[in-house]
């Protein structure tokens, strides 16, 4: 078992298989995009399975595997198969914008794929292409179609919520749950290298931030219930509607953190690992992959660092990666 000083249980891993994503959505990437990386500075597949199978017997049972965009890793249908493979692990999940579900829901449910979140940040499709830069809301409903073909199973639709930007669609997009046995995610727009001018017809810095407490009483009309948190929902605050298939969460890093309960690592595209989102503290573990002495000893040490709390209250921010580098 991995405990870290706080007596918190660590048992989530998130992966990151590339930075690389086909779309640049304003608070996350810039309009150029990121560098990309050299090929031989990213993990391999048999790297990740390397630290997978220690990771396992130090006690990691959940796996989501992320970016950037993990569809465009080539080889990702093997890599989850193996990852399904190794004793220990219970669930392999996928955060995606589904700009490509629907061509691999078959093949990834076939591997052994649990289930997805998908990123959905508004319901207007012209505006979905003004916040993606160039993405198309279709393709989006028919990757989350195929995702419920297959049984990647419960869908939750991730929303970063915008002040100025998509904050009008609150209630229209937590009336998914009633449609739909979906379950909606509201988070809080975090800052991590995202402070920049987004340009024209974007809201400026000082704009964007919705606080959890706000989203809330926006909603107030919905009646939200408090309920339990479905299957891998990690850090949100579950409501429902009453009689709702679905549920409303909050995540909220900065209105209602939730770093108490916090059981997760990252690991991220080019090898090291991370013990908080949300501090730019990384154990460099890409040389030890292989060595099945030396590397429990990292990730073990990655846990002892783990910290009781981030310190954004403290206006501490990361700033060493943007998002797409860390995995969300």
């Amino acid at each position: 078992m991995l405990i870290d000083m706080f007596g918190r249980e660590i048992t989530y891993l998130r992966i990151s298989l590339t930075p690389s994503c086909n779309l640049r959505c304003v608070y996350c990437m810039p309009p150029e995009g990121i560098p990309a990386p050299k090929s031989d500075e990213l993990l391999s597949n048999e790297e990740i399975l390397s630290f997978m199978r220690q990771a396992a017997l130090l006690g990691i049972s959940r796996v989501r595997l992320t970016g950037g965009e993990p569809l465009l890793r080539k080889g990702l249908v093997e890599l989850v198969r193996s990852l399904s493979a190794i004793p220990g692990i219970d669930e392999i999940s996928l955060t995606t914008n589904a700009m490509l579900l629907e061509k691999y829901a078959a093949a990834l449910s076939e591997a052994g794929l649990s289930r997805v979140n998908i990123s959905l940040d508004t319901l207007n499709p012209e505006k979905f292409t003004r916040i993606t830069r160039g993405g198309q809301i279709g393709k989006v409903f028919r990757g989350i179609a195929a995702a419920e073909t297959y049984g990647l199973t419960p869908i939750k639709i991730n929303t970063v919520v915008v002040g100025g930007l998509n904050d009008d669609e609150l209630l229209s997009l937590a009336r998914l749950s009633v449609d739909h046995p979906w379950h909606i995610r509201f988070i809080e727009l975090m800052p991590i290298g995202n402070a920049q001018d987004w340009g024209d017809s974007f809201p400026p810095l000082d704009q964007r931030y919705i606080s959890v407490q706000e989203m809330k009483t926006r909603l107030l009309s919905l009646v939200l219930q408090p309920t339990e948190k479905p299957i891998g929902n990690g850090p949100a605050r579950s409501f429902r509607i009453p009689d709702a298939p679905g549920t409303v969460g909050f995540i909220s890093p900065l209105g209602e953190h939730f770093c108490e309960d916090c059981n997760r690592m990252r690991l991220t595209a080019d090898g090291t690992l991370r013990p908080c989102l949300l501090m730019d503290t990384e154990i460099f573990v890409k040389d030890v992959l292989g060595n099945d002495q030396a590397l429990p000893e990292y990730i073990a040490r990655a846990v002892s660092l783990k910290p009781k709390s981030h310190e954004l209250c403290l206006h501490h921010f990361p700033e060493a990666r943007r998002m797409a580098q860390i995995g969300g």
